[in-house]
């Protein structure tokens, strides 16, 4: 199962640039607009921009987010039964996690496509570049659970966050 191991350091480091990148954007977006509003007149631009930076954060974090255990998890009580349960509970939560992010996949693809007929109204952007996001984050979700329960099923992973692993 190294292959797994290695698509999903593969993934995760693809999300983390996509992290940074977004970031990074939010960052310099938000100087342009603080500098801006110092001597008197701020571009309207940065403020859709620093939205959009913050929805492809959001949809590039989430995997991450879940791998890591930041995003939901509720171990004070799981963690605490006896040994069988706490790694069944993981697995059906990765399970349900990525069987509701893959039924909500086309919906928000519904949602994506509905953005090529709009603009935004600062930047000129087509809304399905900024839709997309919706899209992303719920195909990562998806990805980043599923590659968990295969890793539980078949490679004899525990499925414990990487946070509570470290610690």
């Amino acid at each position: 199962m190294a292959f797994l191991d290695r698509l999903t350091k593969l993934l995760a480091a693809i999300c983390m640039i996509g992290v940074g990148v977004s970031f990074a954007t939010l960052i310099v977006v938000v100087l342009i607009q603080v500098v801006g509003r110092t001597i008197g007149s701020s571009p309207v631009w940065t403020e859709e921009l620093t939205r959009f930076a913050l929805l492809y954060l959001a949809a590039f974090g989430v995997g991450l987010s879940l791998r890591s255990g930041d995003l939901v998890n509720v171990d004070v009580v799981c963690e605490n039964l006896p040994a069988p349960l706490p790694w069944v509970l993981r697995l059906v939560s990765a399970a349900l996690t990525g069987a509701l992010a893959l039924i909500l996949i086309p919906y928000s693809w519904k949602f994506t496509s509905i953005g090529k007929m709009q603009t935004s109204p600062a930047l000129g952007l087509r809304m399905d570049m900024v839709h997309f996001t919706v899209t992303l984050l719920l195909v990562l979700l998806c990805v980043f659970a599923l590659l968990r329960v295969v890793q539980m099923l078949f490679a004899g992973d525990d499925g414990i966050p990487l946070k509570q692993k470290e610690g």
